[in-house]
């Protein structure tokens, strides 16, 4: 189904905001301009909350049972806490909807990270998340975490679960529109290093397409078909022989959507209630269309 005339002005929007492939025609599906339209409303939305994620999260000390040594530990069958990683260029922020989400179905313990927009490696980024993600166990007493990275925050996460031994540590991550693949978008960005690991062939990218045998944590790729900010899309799929994966496809909304739309949420509740080992288990792929 095509627009009708009255939307021909959204066109050189959308022509910037979805995928070029999707949108080269005379006239746009009414779903793309849909996509569109909640990006824009999701950025303006995004940039009033950003001021309020930029300071680091200070996590209180959950009140619990003191052991024989003294110290604090979680019940054996307490679900692992959750840690939220940020975009390129971004903050908690983007998380305030999903967190929300997450604590009032699940009743899990929910943290935030931020790291510097000065970032410029991703390996440095995902050492830095490491010692985080330590004291969080230290603190929690949980032997391992579940993540959610949003677009550059799941490539980090990945890359310290499968390159520097984070699966003893991370059960499931579930990533947002992550270039795992890399990504050509936004080719005027290529001044930053960090992007430049995100292109595809880059050193960061091929380190990661290594073979990682043994690999334990579980992984959940939520990739979008109208993503603007992977390109192609499907980059933003996880395809690796050695990793148990579960992509699924959104149909419907874009990049900046995926992490405050209440069925992308929906889905990662599930995938966090999963508790399938992390080794083992078949591969899955599954569609969510929100349109």
């Amino acid at each position: 189904m095509k627009v009708t005339r009255s939307a021909l002005p959204l066109l050189p929007l959308c022509r910037r905001l979805l995928p070029a492939g999707l949108v080269s025609g005379p006239g746009v599906p009414v779903a793309l301009l849909k996509a569109a339209a909640l990006e824009i409303a999701v950025l303006t939305a995004h940039l009033v909350l950003y001021p309020s994620g930029i300071t680091q999260e200070r996590p209180a000390r959950p009140a619990l049972p003191e052991q024989d040594d003294g110290t604090a530990r979680l019940p054996p069958d307490t679900r692992p806490p959750v840690v939220l990683l940020h975009g390129f260029i971004d903050n908690r922020s983007v998380f305030v909807l999903l967190r929300r989400g997450l604590a009032r179905h699940g009743g899990r313990r929910i943290e935030s990270l931020n790291y510097s927009p000065l970032t410029c490696d991703v390996r440095t980024a995902a050492e830095l998340l490491g010692r985080h993600i330590e004291e969080i166990c230290e603190r929690t007493g949980s032997a391992r975490v579940d993540i959610v990275g949003h677009s550059l925050g799941g490539l980090i996460a990945r890359y310290y679960a499968q390159r520097l031994g984070g699966d003893a540590r991370v059960r499931t991550l579930v990533t947002l529109g992550t270039p795992h693949s890399g990504t050509r978008a936004v080719p005027l960005a290529n001044a930053h290093p960090i992007v430049r690991q995100m292109r595809p062939g880059s050193r960061v990218i091929e380190e990661l397409a290594r073979p990682a045998p043994g690999c334990r944590t579980r992984f959940v790729s939520f990739w979008s078909d109208l993503d603007h900010l992977v390109n192609p899309p499907e980059a933003a799929r996880l395809d690796h022989p050695d990793l148990t994966v579960q992509n699924v496809r959104v149909s419907g909304i874009g990049h900046l959507a995926l992490p405050v739309h209440p069925a992308v949420a929906t889905g990662i509740r599930r995938a966090l209630d999963d508790d399938r080992p992390g080794t083992g288990a078949a591969p899955r792929a599954d569609d969510l269309t929100v349109a």
